[in-house]
């Protein structure tokens, strides 16, 4: 055993785990505080599954908003852009590229709105169709592989006291 410049031997240097690899202290800090909070907790597991989400979508070209654009079209076909803006919490001015650029990827086509002759609907392609039941299959993996310390009654108390918290 030799020692780094550190002090530690290179064995016990290559058993550091990440966290306290990115202090560079070679000591967990104590985060005890932070664990008591929900923010923490909820900004802590949607860093994992966030990490994930962009891996698996990777091949489809699909950030998290535009999943769910795609996806809310796909079961609301015709929303218009205001609804879409509502239901997700975005600002209209975000939603014009995002609109432009699937418009463009041919994934969804505007159309007049069947109900209000001022607003236009926006409807998924065939390949917009085609693309989100791929990537909705996707995710639905992506959520089950995320949650898999929880069985499927915890997932869903989970998910019903998150939503308490926004809806």
């Amino acid at each position: 055993m030799t020692l780094g410049s550190t002090g530690m031997t290179r064995e016990h240097k290559t058993t550091k785990t990440k966290a306290q690899d990115r202090g560079g202290v070679g000591e967990r800090l104590d985060n005890g505080f932070l664990e008591t909070l929900v923010g923490y907790n909820a900004r802590r597991a949607w860093s994992q599954i966030s990490t994930v989400f962009s891996e698996r979508m990777a091949p489809y070209g699909l950030k998290q908003v535009d999943f769910s654009v795609l996806s809310l079209l796909a079961h609301n076909p015709g929303a218009t852009s205001r609804q879409l803006c509502a239901t997700l919490d975005i600002l209209p001015p975000n939603l014009v590229n995002l609109i432009a650029a699937l418009d463009s990827r041919g994934l969804i086509e505007r159309r007049p709105h069947p109900r209000d002759g001022r607003a236009v609907g926006l409807y998924l392609t065939s390949a917009g169709e085609k693309l989100t039941r791929e990537a909705e299959q996707a995710v639905l993996q992506l959520e089950l592989d995320a949650s898999a310390r929880l069985n499927s009654r915890e997932r869903e108390t989970l998910i019903r006291l998150l939503q308490r918290l926004y809806l």
